[in-house]
């Protein structure tokens, strides 16, 4: 096995700012795929008790966002921040009770298109909405030498290489906590691009997922995708893998569940894995 070199001395670092996104809702219920009625909490605010490494499973609640979310009122600027935020990204309150405060980009959430950011307990006790987060940003652009074919995204340098990515026998060995099915894939599949937003596991069938080894998911999870193609859009293709990382809760409408933020793709298989139940964004942040 040999250590993996990238362009990360070529990446350009900028800032972006966003606010505390005030929880949403377009209406206070939700039909479920099995035709129960929900009324739960859902995404935006702070998430005082949710945080990386739980479970994102058995929740009183729907697409339940980890941490703190941020969002720009500005649909151009807001397309930017989350474009160029990546997983493992400083963030810094910059404003209220907390500032001065850091954390971590965790990952992105389409449809809603928030960026997540993991702070200390103490620090989000301090916060509300509306306060600014301003993000170091740096990685869109990250290239692995060797690895044309393969494309990375939506990750810092630093947690590429927290992650232990290796090359093997000319194919790169990632450690990932689950793999997931192509035929569980839903909601996102058919965007424009995987640089921002998620790509939703379907979680209807509880006995396929038990089949698929995916009943213990954790937020931050690292999971890998077989015969899924994020490299131009999401999409099914036999042979392709997207190693990706779980970024928000179960859903209880239909083909929705945790979503998956892209991280590396490739078209061919030239992605292999390894089973790790450490596979955690929570172990690579390093602080």
């Amino acid at each position: 096995m040999g250590k993996i070199v990238t362009n990360r001395d070529k990446l350009v670092m900028q800032s972006a700012m966003g606010v505390i996104h005030h929880p949403t809702m377009r209406s206070a219920t939700k039909i479920a795929h099995d035709e129960s009625i929900w009324a739960v909490p859902a995404v935006g605010g702070i998430c005082y008790n949710v945080r990386i490494g739980d479970s994102v499973y058995g929740l009183a609640g729907d697409h339940i966002e980890p941490g703190v979310s941020v969002k720009n009122a500005d649909a151009t600027e807001n397309l930017a921040l989350n474009f160029l935020s990546c997983v493992g990204n400083e963030a810094i309150v910059m404003s209220g009770d907390a500032k001065g405060a850091r954390g971590r980009v965790t990952g992105t959430h389409g449809g809603i298109e928030h960026v997540l950011a993991d702070f200390e307990t103490a620090d989000m006790e301090k916060m509300a909405p509306g306060d600014k987060i301003l993000v170091k940003t740096l990685g869109q652009g990250l290239k692995i030498e060797g690895f044309d074919d393969v494309k990375v995204m939506n990750v810092d340098p630093a947690v590429l290489e927290a992650m232990g990515v290796e090359e093997e026998k000319g194919k790169l060995k990632v450690k990932v906590a689950a793999v997931v099915p192509a035929h569980l894939m839903g909601s996102g599949i058919g965007s424009a691009n995987a640089y921002t937003g998620d790509y939703d596991i379907m979680t209807m069938d509880k006995k396929e997922l038990k089949v698929s080894g995916l009943e213990n998911l954790r937020f931050g999870d690292i999971v890998a995708l077989k015969d899924c193609d994020t490299t131009n859009g999401r999409c099914f293709r036999k042979g392709a893998v997207t190693i990706g990382v779980v970024v928000h809760s179960d859903c209880v409408l239909s083909g929705h569940g945790p979503g998956v933020t892209t991280l590396l793709t490739c078209q061919k298989s030239k992605i292999t894995w390894t089973l790790d139940k450490d596979a955690n964004i929570k172990n690579y942040f390093g602080r």
